[in-house]
């Protein structure tokens, strides 16, 4: 099927729920212009698709109207509570899709930062002759020695057992479905967990026999939280996620004999941590990351160990009992408006 076909089929379902932190309306309207604004500049225009959701907290008719004139195509807009999670968004924003006209959905976070041919080559697998069901981008932070030690860390990219096209896991802010997919599977609950879903989510489709299809070249780049506070408390939720996520890891990976992981408070998600913490070592230089020579190695090294080391003391003061998240913990939000 060509490629514009496909568009043509295709919703785009962005969610707001990272713009919550810090900020106020106007702050949250700025930031969203600027993405549309982006977006309104991609080779595959927004007006080509079949429709464009937004999820929001009650962005005002004025603020909707001026949205819709930078994306040059009518939006969706997808009121909810704020109370409503950052993966529950997604789902909400998914159900407003027309089944009839949309076999495929791609979704996209308001914190990113888009390549301007991201839709392209996130939706250009689909008109392969042997075309997967879900494409999973590349999503990275910004290219200096912090973002890239970051990226290894955060959005890591692990080998699938479907080949060397595939990829084991996929991130919520940068991944297309085949609608029928994703109606079956979408995110489940997890209280308590900030950002694991979708790594639970994409456990659940290999399972199922599902492959995941990497498109390295659908690009999109995260925005590092406004404060170094706030990056602190993101690498203290990502240790607290890790106790969360550790019984689905072990449940898909590991032997019958060591299933006794998943019940082992923070024994199970430190050595997860520490397998973590091989890959993000090896993954330097590699992944289509850009290449850091000398110091600049040696520095990334030094900080892949420092905010692992951090993220560890997450998961040993959950894994003991010590649960510095809320119940709605998908619901809580950092500050990423400074560009």
């Amino acid at each position: 099927m060509p490629l514009e076909r496909i568009a043509a089929r295709t919703a785009l379902v962005l969610e707001t729920n990272n713009l919550r932190g810090g900020a106020d309306l106007q702050r949250v309207a700025s930031s969203l212009k600027r993405l549309v604004a982006a977006l309104g500049r991609q080779s595959i225009p927004l007006a080509s698709l079949a429709q464009v959701v937004i999820t929001h907290d009650g962005l005002p008719a004025t603020v909707c109207s001026e949205i819709e004139s930078l994306a040059a195509c009518r939006i969706d807009f997808v009121r909810i509570q704020a109370d409503t999670g950052y993966y529950d968004a997604k789902n909400l924003g998914f159900d407003q899709t027309d089944p009839a006209c949309c076999d495929y959905v791609a979704f996209g976070d308001a914190d990113c930062v888009p390549a301007t041919d991201w839709l392209e080559q996130l939706l250009a697998p689909f008109a392969l002759a042997d075309a997967p069901r879900v494409v999973a981008g590349r999503t990275s932070y910004a290219e200096t020695i912090a973002g890239t030690a970051l990226t290894t860390i955060d959005f890591m990219y692990f080998p699938s057992r479907f080949g060397a096209a595939a990829t084991a896991n996929f991130y919520a802010n940068n991944v297309a479905f085949e609608r029928a997919v994703f109606a079956q599977y979408r995110y489940q609950s997890l209280p308590g967990v900030y950002r694991a879903h979708c790594q639970v989510l994409g456990l659940r489709l290999i399972a199922a026999g599902v492959p995941l299809h990497y498109a390295a070249r659908a690009h999109t780049e995260h925005r590092l939280p406004d404060s170094r506070v706030e990056a602190l408390q993101l690498r203290w939720m990502r240790g607290q996620d890790s106790v969360g996520l550790t019984p689905f890891l072990v449940r898909t990976y590991a032997s019958a004999r060591m299933q006794w992981l998943a019940r082992s408070g923070p024994i199970g998600p430190l050595c997860v941590l520490a397998i973590r913490l091989r890959h993000s070592l090896r993954a330097l230089n590699r992944q289509d990351l850009r290449p850091v020579r000398g110091l600049r190695r040696m520095a990334a090294v030094g900080m892949i160990l420092g905010f692992s080391a951090v993220d560890a003391l997450g998961a040993l003061a959950r894994g003991l009992g010590i649960d510095t998240t809320r119940r709605g913990a998908d619901a809580q939000a950092l500050s990423y408006h400074r560009h």
